[in-house]
């Protein structure tokens, strides 16, 4: 299985639980690896053979930006199955970054893996 990944892609949201972050816009950092095959694409050289990965990023940017989540596992499973379903992908892994929401931390979120990894 070869990996394709997108890493720190920053959207604003509205994300949180408390009243005041229901009414603020805030960042969410975004990890994505997604299993594809590249075999064909290395041969061909050609990104009609691959994952295109500034399409999965366009999409997400545009869903992330217009949704009012509650928690980042929500955001993080809703994000995992819209590549899984409109990009065809097997297996990803997810992780949704909300910097600032814990003083002292650097940033929490969460980690998640959907789909079948296979070799």
């Amino acid at each position: 299985m070869d990996i394709i990944f997108l890493n720190e892609l920053k959207v604003d949201t509205i994300i949180g639980i408390w009243e005041w972050e229901r009414r603020i816009r805030q960042t969410v950092v975004i990890d994505l690896e997604m299993s594809a095959d590249i075999a064909k694409a290395a041969a061909t050289d050609e990104v009609a053979d691959t994952l295109n990965y500034k399409s999965v990023a366009k999409r997400i940017q545009e869903f992330v930006a217009e949704s009012s989540f509650q928690l980042v596992e929500t955001l993080a499973e809703k994000i995992a199955a819209i590549v899984r379903d409109e990009f065809d992908v097997r297996w990803v892994r997810v992780r949704v970054n909300k910097p600032g929401a814990i003083r002292g931390s650097k940033d929490v979120g969460v980690l998640i893996e959907r789909g079948e990894r296979t070799a």
